[in-house]
């Protein structure tokens, strides 16, 4: 059985509390084991999440949930670079997959709300897949 942690950023709670409960039924659907999950403020604070999740041995990748909504600055921007930057490199430093299931930068409120669950089940998604490349399983 394959276990992986969900991290979900906690701004933009009703559509990142939607995004949880997607990753979470698909992974119980596949047969997914959810060892951890964590929610932090914001999406910025997930790749420090992440990082303690991939140091555990019992867990084989980070499926993470998040939405970062367009405002009247570039902040959403500012934001969506550094997180995607920071997990794809703890993805390649720990040698293991990190979904990144984080709407946005960009996106207004009506785009998140469409695509809460779709991005919160590519992100489990795309962590298992990896690890059948990796041939983990």
């Amino acid at each position: 059985m394959v276990s992986i942690a969900i991290v979900r950023s906690e701004f933009n709670e009703g559509i990142t509390a939607r995004m949880l409960g997607a990753a979470r039924d698909y992974a119980k659907k596949h047969g997914i084991k959810v060892v951890a999950e964590v929610s932090v403020p914001g999406a910025f604070e997930i790749p420090v999440a992440a990082k303690k999740l991939l140091e555990r041995e019992d867990v084989e990748g980070v499926a993470t949930v998040g939405a970062v909504i367009r405002g009247e600055t570039m902040h959403d921007e500012v934001i969506g670079h550094a997180v995607a930057t920071a997990l794809l490199r703890l993805s390649l430093k720990y040698g293991k997959p990190v979904g990144l299931g984080i709407i946005g930068p960009g996106a207004t409120p009506g785009q998140a709300d469409r695509r809460a669950e779709e991005y919160a089940i590519r992100s489990v998604s795309a962590v298992v897949r990896m690890l059948r490349e990796l041939g983990r399983i």
